[in-house]
């Protein structure tokens, strides 16, 4: 089966570019962009060689696995541009919740969206999202959304629980998570509607929230937070209340979860 866009994505002027194998597909959405490309093009593979997940760490995308990423090339602000981390986390459980109802054994499956930037299945990592930028000569700027599943595999040696498709017991591949993907990407996307929509947005993204008022900790370089989560505000924003019961608003780091958890950021 090949890589497809489903119907729908078609119709609202999707493009997709397609590779059995890759350096990395953020790498290839931002070089169409400064090439001229004008934007809404999927570039997606099996394999990704070169991948990479926030803050330079490297994302494997063995053969089997999806590497996907969508170029939009805008102009509002990036701060805008930078909630359609949350989007991509929305659609891709949309995406999922498509393939489970197939599994009747994943029904109970819990999908969850842990903040900022990562798609998880009964606590253990299915995907990664990370969106990169880039400023065109014509002063509008190219953003890739890069999103990575395990479909077939999923990383042993990691610090914290992963899983893949394959090990949950669902028969999806990446061409068919991929369909279902593009389709739930433009719905959302017309939601979010260029960040006119971002309270619906959040809305929904905190429905699915994993981790929502339990024990966090936020690891930002060498401080750690801890506290109980207790929503992302109106900016998308991660909110902890802290022992002393004060708001604290965080912009970027590492979530742990639980005491066990917390313990392990300090």
């Amino acid at each position: 089966m090949a890589f497809s866009l489903s119907p729908l994505a078609g119709l609202s002027s999707y493009r997709l570019e397609a590779f059995d194998s890759v350096g990395s597909t953020n790498a290839v959405a931002l070089e169409r962009a400064h090439a001229g490309d004008p934007g809404k093009l999927w570039v997606v593979s099996k394999r990704q060689e070169s991948g990479r997940g926030r803050r330079g760490r490297a994302w494997a995308t063995p053969a089997g696995n999806l590497a996907a990423t969508l170029l939009l090339v805008e102009s509002y602000e990036l701060k805008t541009a930078a909630t359609l981390g949350f989007v991509a986390g929305l659609s891709l459980a949309d995406a999922l919740d498509a393939v489970f109802a197939q599994t009747p054994s994943l029904g109970s499956a819990r999908i969850g969206l842990k903040w900022p930037n990562d798609v998880l299945v009964d606590g253990a990592k299915l995907s990664g999202i990370l969106l990169e930028s880039a400023l065109l000569p014509d002063g509008r700027f190219g953003i890739a959304i890069g999103i990575g599943v395990n479909v077939v595999s999923h990383p042993e040696d990691l610090p914290y629980p992963a899983t893949s498709l394959q090990a949950l017991g669902s028969a999806c591949d990446a061409e068919t998570l991929f369909l279902a993907l593009s389709d739930s990407w433009r719905e959302n996307c017309a939601l979010w509607n260029e960040g006119r929509g971002l309270e619906a947005i959040r809305a929904r993204w905190l429905e699915r929230a994993a981790g929502l008022g339990g024990e966090v900790a936020v690891r930002m370089g060498g401080r750690v937070i801890s506290g109980i989560f207790e929503t992302i505000d109106e900016d998308c924003q991660f909110v902890i209340r802290d022992e002393d019961g004060a708001r604290v608003r965080i912009t970027a780091g590492d979530v742990h979860f639980g005491a066990v958890a917390s313990a392990k950021a300090v």
